[in-house]
């Protein structure tokens, strides 16, 4: 088998039966195209040639370029999954001794609350006049606050996802896993006004369908156009870091957690598989009552 046949296999694979996303599915090709380059460069065309020293050769001038330790994290378990479908389909798991690099720990970047508040407050001033995409940019904005989102459940959104009465979404999230998550009054009424006042404007029969989020022709919102939104947004907010939307979802669970909130709900609304994930916001929390109290403590 080619090792270009074997990595369309495997991406066929990882889409049909395991159910990754779309996005999850494009940065597998990625890594998995860089490595087939690599291959090829040392003459392996063929999937039963690339064995561990290959693999060990291909993150290590990952490494050499510059890559960080959270890429060549993921470069890695990208060819330990690819290594082993390889396995079942006849071949040999090549990289079950591959090792993985510690990833870095850095705490995500979190807004205060006066700063969001600034950031909303800005959002619904421009909006005040009814233009459209005005309009839409308040509702995605207080929707990926109030329920700490990803960009790709947001514009993945329906209409008949969103819950009026109830103030829940229905969200499909990694692994094309669905949970409800609830919103509050004020994405409420950013929705509402959107979808009475803004969508009907920008609609089109042929191309929005059902997508609650709509771009300026009438498609489904693209997430590269909310990135912009909220890149455009937090870059004249004071604070060090990311001016991605992911801001956003770290802010409110952070948020969450300071006012009280149960980690294990926390959790299920963000939909963390894994409580250590969610647990990062607990040191984020202490990171902020530490400077607090290094500010405002005469003897710290």
């Amino acid at each position: 088998m080619l090792l270009a046949e074997g990595i369309e296999g495997y991406l066929a694979h990882l889409e049909r039966e395991r159910g990754y996303s779309a996005n999850t599915v494009r940065g597998y090709r990625g890594d998995l195209r860089s490595l087939e380059e690599h291959c090829e460069r040392s003459g392996i065309r063929d999937a039963a040639d690339v064995d561990l020293d290959a693999l060990r050769d291909w993150l290590y001038a990952s490494a050499e370029s510059g890559m960080g330790k959270s890429t060549i994290a993921r470069r890695s378990a990208a060819a330990r999954g690819f290594s082993r479908w390889l396995a079942a389909h006849g071949g040999d798991d090549v990289a079950a001794r591959l090792r993985t690099p510690k990833r870095d720990r850095h705490l995500p970047r979190v807004l205060s609350r006066q700063a969001i508040d600034a950031v909303l407050a800005s959002l619904h001033a421009a909006a005040a006049e009814g233009d459209a995409t005005a309009l839409r940019d308040v509702a995605v904005v207080e929707l990926l606050y109030a329920s700490a989102l990803r960009v790709s459940e947001l514009v993945g959104l329906d209409v008949d996802d969103v819950d009026l009465e109830r103030l829940t979404v229905r969200v499909t999230g990694k692994g094309s896993k669905e949970r409800v998550v609830p919103f509050g009054r004020p994405a409420l009424d950013a929705i509402v006004d959107w979808l009475r006042s803004g969508r009907p404007r920008l609609v089109s029969a042929a191309r929005s369908q059902p997508a609650l989020f709509l771009g300026a022709r009438g498609g489904r919102l693209g997430q590269r156009r909310v990135h912009e939104l909220v890149t455009s947004l937090l870059e004249a907010t004071p604070g060090s870091g990311p001016h991605g939307p992911h801001t956003l979802r770290h802010t409110a669970a952070t948020h969450l957690l300071d006012g009280g909130a149960d980690l294990r709900a926390v959790q299920e609304m963000l939909g963390h598989s894994s409580l250590g994930t969610t647990q990062i916001y607990t040191h984020v929390s202490l990171e902020r009552l530490a400077e607090a109290y290094r500010t405002a403590h005469p003897r710290a």
